[in-house]
């Protein structure tokens, strides 16, 4: 598919508060109480099969709200459920026309697969396909927010069609004579898109909604480190980890005024190993500014935001692959007594929350 980049990096510099005109509104603490969900299906075609354990020729993937809910590859040919309630409420032909649909998909990818690299002078190569939609859910109510078709080739932006302007947008030439085949054809693509998917993602949704309605709360640190470039300043570091769904929103304030975005670093939302979400945002202070930041988070399993203040602490931090801190070395100004070895801290530092099955996250 095409590339999928995380917020990256942006310069940090000192809080100039002179430019923080927006005092913290009540949006930007309010509990979220419109859920987004999302219906998906991903496909893979490869121009020839490269024998390599668990690559295959051709895959198709369903995700609705980025789980897997039904799987395809090209060796056993079948269509089969990735989670029990898809099993239980999808009758047999279901899967029997499921598996004939991607059957089909998968010769029109040979196909394609066979023009591209011919039009492309290319020998071994992907093609992958998104599409899908998005929603919103309030009070019951069922939104659409947009639709996504896009073609990707080798990893890099091939073709996608433009949800708003009803019509294809190619990103290298070798793509214009598909989307002057395709324009003709849009009503199709914005049927499914706007109606189809949204069908099938609200079936799903209800279907599975025992299930996917569990929601996860974060587990919040406020942690400050050392700046690595000037030792009179420290980099203050919001993590928000092991929350579900994954739409949530974090913010850093100075006396409960935001901080403007272009000073902050993000790492985007990005998942976890275990099905949940983290988020982390950082800014560049003084260190003898540090009290007079917070951090705050609201998702959707919280009754209210979670906003918690850096305080004193001083931490040599570690993470996991998870993102989980694994190592803190705590100090507080005025004070010789060292915390132990992975100890947390719920008033300055840390908010714990409770997670699935009622056990402390750390």
């Amino acid at each position: 598919m095409s590339a999928y980049h995380q917020e990256g990096p942006t310069t940090s510099n000192r809080i100039n508060c002179g430019r923080c005109k927006r005092k913290l509104s009540e949006r930007d603490v309010r509990v979220l109480t419109r859920i987004k969900h999302s219906l998906y299906y991903i496909y893979t075609g490869l121009s020839k099969d490269v024998d390599l354990p668990g690559i295959y020729e051709f895959t198709a993937l369903g995700l609705l709200d980025d789980r897997e809910i039904d799987y395809y590859n090209s060796k056993e040919q079948k269509k089969i459920p990735k989670q029990s309630w898809m099993m239980e409420k999808m009758q047999e032909d279901y899967w029997e026309k499921g598996t004939q649909s991607r059957k089909s998909k998968e010769r029109w990818f040979k196909v394609n697969l066979d023009i591209l690299l011919k039009r492309m002078n290319h020998n071994l190569h992907v093609l992958q396909w998104r599409h899908g939609c998005e929603v919103e859910e309030s009070n019951g109510e069922v939104k659409f927010l947009r639709g996504i078709s896009e073609y990707g080739y080798d990893g890099s932006d091939f073709l996608s069609f433009n949800n708003s302007d009803r019509v294809w947008v190619a990103s290298v030439q070798a793509a214009e004579p598909t989307k002057r085949k395709w324009d003709g054809v849009n009503q199709n693509t914005q049927g499914y898109l706007e109606k189809e998917c949204v069908d099938w993602l609200t079936k799903f949704m209800e279907y599975g909604k025992e299930s996917l309605r569990k929601h996860s709360p974060p587990v919040v640190h406020a942690l400050a480190t050392k700046s690595v470039r000037d030792p009179k300043k420290l980099i203050l570091t919001c993590l928000a980890t092991g929350f579900y769904p994954k739409d949530v929103e974090m913010g850093l304030t100075w006396f409960r005024t935001s901080i403007p975005d272009h000073v902050i670093t993000s790492s985007g939302v990005r998942p976890n190993d275990d099905g949940t979400y983290q988020l982390r945002k950082s800014v560049e202070i003084l260190e003898d500014e540090k009290a007079d930041y917070d951090c705050y988070v609201t998702h959707s399993s919280l009754k209210k935001p979670v906003i918690i203040k850096w305080g004193n602490y001083i931490c040599d931090c570690r993470y996991n692959n998870n993102n989980r801190v694994v190592r803190l070395k705590n100090k507080v100004s005025g004070s010789k007594q060292q915390p132990e070895r992975n100890s947390t801290y719920q008033s300055e530092g840390q908010s714990r929350v409770h997670t699935r099955g009622g056990k402390n996250q750390r």
